[in-house]
């Protein structure tokens, strides 16, 4: 059920569903997500891998061989962000990064732990678990604290049980970008789309819907001045609740003479940085 009466922002049930990446070898990419992060192949031909978690997908994998790597200058995928439901999932993904692959960092963000690496092609992972919420530390106007801390593996290797994949009730928990100006995604995904600030740090801003400490987040650390091309993030979703949802943000979309798409779904659009955003009804809501 739907509790959200502030038409100004997203309701609370809104949430991230799959993610898409244009890959040169949908192979290597498929068994590197299968063996390494732990998502099951739900669908498969010769030009795209859909992969998720029991019947439920999250991420697609498009296959493009002639497709050109992304430019250095190109605003795109930061990480894709797969939330797992305990310590013990997260340990399990930890053993298998550790078995099959290397593991490029880990953190204590204080709302959540998380394990960080880079597919073959070089798209940033992070695989996390959150705290509970009621314990995410928060400034004095309410904000949430996110900081970056140093993780002990020890809990998270004692945790873990063996298992050779992600568990019911994996999702993708945020997707963060690359992006040439946080003024322009900030008027885009939350003065128009509809997110609201959760978290700001210099040079990164983090937006999320319901008061989750973010759906989205958005640097410019790495100096990205041009539109996203060539390798890497294809387009993400946005799963909302209901028909009513989709009709505002279509609404507010459209009454900022932002193109818009309609899809048998749902709707299409594109951010400033010209990434691919698909806004549609959860399945599980309908």
């Amino acid at each position: 059920m739907t509790t959200q009466t502030d038409p100004d922002v997203l309701p609370q049930e809104t949430h991230i569903g799959r993610t898409a990446l244009r890959v040169n070898d949908l192979d290597e990419l498929t068994g590197f997500y299968r063996d390494v992060v732990g998502l099951s192949v739900l669908r498969r031909s010769d030009s795209r891998s859909e992969l998720g978690v029991e019947d439920t997908p999250l991420l697609v994998l498009e296959g493009d061989a002639d497709a050109l790597g992304r430019h250095r200058s190109g605003a795109g995928l930061f990480h894709n962000a797969f939330r797992v439901p305990s310590r013990a999932a997260l340990g399990d993904a930890l053993a298998r990064i550790r078995e099959h692959w290397q593991l490029g960092g880990a953190s204590d963000h204080g709302v959540s732990e998380a394990l960080y690496l880079t597919d073959p092609e070089g798209n940033g992972i992070e695989i996390y678990r959150d705290y509970p919420r009621e314990d995410w530390p928060r400034a004095d106007n309410g904000r949430i604290r996110m900081g970056t801390y140093t993780l002990d593996l020890g809990p998270l290797e004692a945790a873990a049980t063996g298992a050779a994949g992600l568990p019911a009730g994996t999702d993708v928990g945020h997707v963060h970008l690359e992006v040439s100006s946080l003024e322009a995604f900030n008027d885009f995904y939350v003065d128009t789309f509809g997110f609201e600030v959760q978290t700001e740090v210099p040079a990164a801003l983090f937006v999320g819907a319901g008061g989750y400490h973010h759906h989205l987040g958005a640097n410019t650390w790495n100096h990205r001045t041009g539109p996203v091309s060539g390798r890497g993030l294809s387009w993400f979703e946005v799963l909302v609740p209901n028909d009513e949802s989709l009709e505002t943000v279509r609404s507010r979309l459209r009454g900022r003479e932002i193109p818009v798409t309609d899809t048998d779904d749902g709707i299409v659009v594109h951010d400033p940085d010209e990434i691919e955003v698909r806004i549609r009804i959860d399945p599980s809501a309908l």
